[in-house]
């Protein structure tokens, strides 16, 4: 079945356009509702928000939804899309539901979904609610409709879940952290993790007003966090999305280490310690350097899809725990079963404290290989894929980098753009060779 409305991450578009209507998410909550309903009789939803304004009017017409289909609501206020996942699992709640669009500019919202196990949710439940939506609505009468409560202390209950992963015989104690919450959904809680684990905490980023989530500031924003730790002589800067899945850090020169380089070091973390690391899943566009790094070292490297949906799907397949992004997006699936922004960043601090070395320290033996992307825009009907000079062009430049780089060429998703991406050790040939497959492309 073709889905509709779901993408890879859920259904997510601009506020006021479809599907992002009061409208359409009432009938999405009816839907969701019966569907819930064909295995529970009294199925419990937890719905939790980013700080966008429009999340208290979706936030309503979702309630209202899965109300008139019989199912209860459990409102859990702005919290972290993690978050959500861990309550869901905790309150025994049949769904979790999360109302974000997290990276995205707050003109754009979308909602997505957890397991009541705090995963995300197969294809084939999500083509059950397509077809529901489909067909005309079934109200329940009056003696059946759902309920709806608010959890009041949902904040602090996240908050204990992400302490307990950082190790019990270890603080932060003399660090002074600065924390950038992206005004997103981790504002009023990000601060207080680490301060509870005694370190000196500053804020930027903490203000959300409604309009600003996301505004030049977090994950994809780092730079304001990378002035802010310099300007305040901090040790280390914690960088989060609006929805707070997402990870960057900054040391105290102010240097930004993205998602690969985390990834790295949660693996080396965990060989330190004794664990047994089979492998690791990055994605398509992994810095070539982590697969080396971690293949000298006999831990296997598989790459996923672009997306934590699809690293997500390769450690369950291969039965691994850490995967991520270099966007940040970082899993570890021995502390939570989804990515989580804040237990990453406890996950690297612990590293950091426990060898009493810097995050640059523990880096050191890995040097990023430079990368080169270019957006080729396709000319209407142009068929990139059959372009027989590029793909000759394409084996001209693997053979050439052969072991030390690789060319990678994909479709965007959302627009008429072929990303042509390549690495290699010297910043001179990835730019180069990235340069002559553009042309190519065009020509």
């Amino acid at each position: 079945m073709t889905r509709q409305f779901f993408g890879t991450d859920g259904i997510r578009g601009t506020v006021g356009q479809a599907p992002i209507t009061p409208d359409f998410v009432l009938r999405l909550g009816h839907a969701v509702g019966r569907v819930l309903k064909r295995s529970h009789d009294k199925p419990l939803v937890l719905i939790g928000k980013d700080t966008r304004i429009s999340g208290y009017m979706l936030e309503a017409a979702l309630e209202a939804g899965l109300n008139s289909a019989g199912a209860s609501v459990m409102l859990l206020g702005p919290l972290p899309t993690p978050g959500v996942a861990y309550l869901t699992r905790a309150q025994r709640a049949q769904l979790g539901v999360v109302i974000s669009a997290s990276h995205n500019p707050y003109p754009d919202n979308g909602i997505k979904f957890f397991s009541a196990q705090g995963t995300k949710l197969p294809d084939d439940w999500e083509e059950a609610v397509e077809a529901a939506l489909q067909e005309p609505p079934q109200w329940v009468t009056a003696a059946e409709l759902g309920k709806a409560q608010r959890l009041d202390d949902a904040a602090g209950r996240y908050i204990e879940f992400c302490k307990s992963t950082f190790a019990s015989d270890l603080s932060l104690h003399g660090l002074k952290i600065v924390v950038d919450a992206a005004h997103g959904a981790a504002y009023h809680i990000a601060p207080k993790v680490f301060h509870e684990l005694g370190a000196e905490v500053l804020s930027i980023g903490c203000q959300p007003n409604g309009l600003n989530i996301n505004d030049h500031v977090g994950a994809t924003h780092p730079e304001a966090l990378a002035l802010a730790v310099r300007a305040n002589h901090a040790d280390y800067g914690i960088a989060l999305d609006g929805d707070a899945d997402r990870l960057l850090m900054v040391d105290a020169q102010g240097r930004i280490f993205n998602g690969d380089e985390l990834l790295y070091l949660m693996v080396q973390d965990r060989l330190q310690q004794g664990h047994n690391i089979p492998g690791a899943v990055g994605t398509l566009m992994t810095n070539m350097a982590v697969e080396l790094a971690l293949q000298q070292q006999g831990v296997a490297f598989i790459r996923a899809k672009v997306g934590d949906r699809y690293v997500l799907e390769q450690l369950h397949a291969q039965g691994w725990q850490l995967g991520g992004e270099g966007s940040g997006h970082l899993l570890a699936l021995d502390k939570h079963s989804t990515g989580d922004g804040l237990i990453s960043a406890l996950q690297v601090l612990q590293a950091c404290v426990r060898s009493g070395k810097t995050l640059a320290q523990l880096l050191q033996n890995l040097q990023l290989f430079p990368q080169e992307l270019i957006n080729v825009r396709l000319r209407k009907d142009q068929n990139w894929q059959e372009n027989q000079a590029l793909k000759a062009m394409q084996t001209e430049a693997e053979h050439a980098l052969a072991g030390q780089g690789r060319v990678l060429i994909r479709a965007s998703g959302t627009e008429p753009l072929v990303r042509i991406m390549v690495e290699a050790q010297q910043a001179q040939h990835a730019h180069d060779w990235a340069q002559r497959l553009a042309d190519t492309l065009r020509n």
